[in-house]
Parts: C-alpha cells; sequence; structure tokens
C-alpha cells in the first residue's frame, strides 16, 4: 500500500478546527504521517492538532507562503508516494472523502487529484454557485490534450483539497517558492506538459466555500493578475481566462435568477471589482510598494519581494 502524507497549514483555525478533526478521526483512510504547518497561532489550534496526533511545524506569520511553506512541508516528511493537501476550513464532507480521492491514483498516468468542494451550510447564494460552478458532480480526468476543450481549466486544481504524486509533482520541481497564490495551478500546468493526467473525483467531498467582501474579491483578483504576469507561459500554453470568466458570470446570473435575484446588482459590481483588480494587477509593475500592500490580500508577498 502506498504511502501518504498529510500537510495542512494553518493560522488561529478557530471554532471550525474542533469540527474539522473530528471530521478528520472518521476517515476510512488516514494518511499515514500527519503534519501541520502553523504561522504562529495564538489560539488551541497548535494544542488540538498535537492532541490528535499531528506533528506540528510552527513558523512566523509573516515567513507564510502558498508555495513555498507547502514545498518546506513536503521536505519535511518522511519518504511518502502521495501528499495530501488540506485546508483548515475544508471540512472532510464524509468519512470516505480522503479514501475516494486516493483512489485516482489506481491509474498510473494520474499525478495529481484533487476533491468536489461544496458550499459550507450557511453560505450565501454568490459564494454557493462559485462552488456549484468550479466544481461540477461529474468527475474528469483531463491531460494536456484537453486544452482545446477547457482550456485554463485544464490546469485548474485547488489544494484546499488535493493529492499529488510524489514523484510527478518533483519531477516538476515542486511547488514554486515566489509566487503570491495559484502555486497548485503552476505545479499543475508543468505536470501536464510533463505528461501527467489530472483526476477531479466529484465522490471525495468537502465543504469549504467563502463568502468574500467586495473589497476582498478586489484584492483576490489583484493577486491573481499579479500571479498571471509572472506567470504568463500558462496563458500561452492553455488559453486566457477571458472565456472561462464570460461563462462564469452568464452562468451567476441565471443561478442568482432563479434563487435570489434581488443579489444580481452585487453580483454585477462583484464582477466589475474582479475585472479591475485582474487588470490593475497585470499592470501592478511600477506601481508604489504601499500601493502595491493596499490593493492586495496577500500583503506578506510584498514584504519579500522588495526585500
Amino acid at each position: 500500500m502506498s504511502k501518504v502524507g498529510l500537510i495542512v497549514p494553518t493560522l488561529n483555525a478557530g471554532s471550525l478546527w474542533e469540527s474539522w478533526l473530528e471530521a478528520f478521526e472518521q476517515q476510512t483512510r488516514k494518511p499515514d504521517y500527519l503534519l501541520v504547518i502553523d504561522s504562529s497561532s495564538n489560539d488551541d489550534t497548535v494544542a488540538l492538532a498535537k492532541a490528535h496526533g499531528f506533528s506540528v511545524k510552527v513558523i512566523p506569520k509573516a515567513e507564510f507562503n502558498h508555495g513555498g511553506t507547502r514545498q518546506a512541508g513536503v521536505g519535511i516528511l518522511p519518504e511518502v508516494d502521495i501528499i495530501v493537501f488540506l485546508t483548515q476550513d475544508a471540512l472532510l464532507a464524509g468519512p470516505d472523502a480522503i479514501e475516494r480521492l486516493l483512489a485516482a491514483f489506481a491509474d498510473g498516468q494520474v499525478g495529481a487529484a484533487y476533491g468536489r468542494q461544496l458550499p459550507h451550510r450557511n453560505a450565501g447564494p454568490i459564494a454557493a454557485h462559485a462552488r456549484l460552478f468550479n466544481y461540477p458532480p461529474e468527475s474528469q480526468l483531463r491531460g494536456l490534450e484537453d486544452r482545446i476543450r477547457f482550456g485554463i481549466k485544464t490546469a485548474f486544481i485547488s489544494n484546499s483539497f488535493a493529492a499529488y504524486r510524489y514523484s510527478s509533482l518533483m519531477q516538476v520541481g515542486g511547488f514554486p517558492t515566489d509566487t503570491i497564490m495559484n502555486e497548485d495551478t503552476y505545479a499543475i500546468g508543468k505536470m501536464l506538459l510533463s505528461g501527467w493526467k489530472i483526476a477531479y473525483c466529484a465522490d471525495a467531498q468537502v465543504f469549504h466555500s467563502h463568502d468574500y467582501g467586495f473589497l476582498d474579491e478586489f484584492k483576490r483578483y489583484f493577486d491573481i493578475g499579479v500571479f498571471h504576469t509572472y506567470s504568463s507561459w500558462l496563458q500561452q500554453t492553455f488559453g486566457g481566462a477571458s472565456g472561462e470568466g464570460l461563462r462564469f458570470v452568464i452562468s451567476e446570473l441565471r443561478y442568482l435568477m432563479k434563487h435570489a435575484p434581488w443579489l444580481i446588482p452585487s453580483a454585477v459590481l462583484r464582477t466589475g471589482l474582479k475585472w479591475l483588480g485582474f487588470k490593475l494587477g497585470a499592470l501592478h509593475m511600477g506601481l508604489p510598494l504601499a500601493i502595491l500592500r493596499c490593493f492586495s490580500l496577500h500583503k506578506t508577498y510584498w514584504l519579500r519581494v522588495s526585500s
């Protein structure tokens, strides 16, 4: 049987953490090695993780980096065949969630797999639609040849609930340590170019969604624009995001028309903020550091870049 490791970055996981750990305890297939990388929480996140059998590596909050922190965790784990990644707010939806995700690796061509994200039970309609749009009920197996059909979505994955074959991740150099976000998409793009397949496992499920405020939507898309500026090869290889973005907007408006028509003005405003944030992120070079940090959701990134 394959050796499996689990890496969970945490920071003040709060009241959901106990539920997260309880759901993990019920899993039919637990990873062999459990690692929490904590960004100096000041609540009981670390104590609870240790009580449930996790090894814990504490780092300064300012040192957290989406790709670098996860790659450092890969280096800490003993020798494994598969590495599972979860986030502290992705609540395993059933006792077989991890087992079903790992089942994808029975196919030797699969280099990585990710599960379906369902909206949290208290999610608003806009957040719920985002999950239903990006995580459909049908599983998929995608390769480089599918970029004509799926475009940039070919390289879509989320480290909120994903697993990687260790050998395939290392073949492409692991996660990048200098990106502002989307380290998962970066690695998947490289893996697809190396001939690996990516599995979307719709029957491996977690509850995970965000009700972003208007300003956070802008900041998140600003950071996405920054990411694509430094990873232009992704859009050159798989195509731009504009077509997928238009499809999302149309789908969202139809969903809200049916379920929450009073939120349509909010959705339209959010779409404008996302577009503006993305464009400013793509044109960020030359902006003062203070402006970059103001516009960005991941502010510590700019301290590392400027130092």
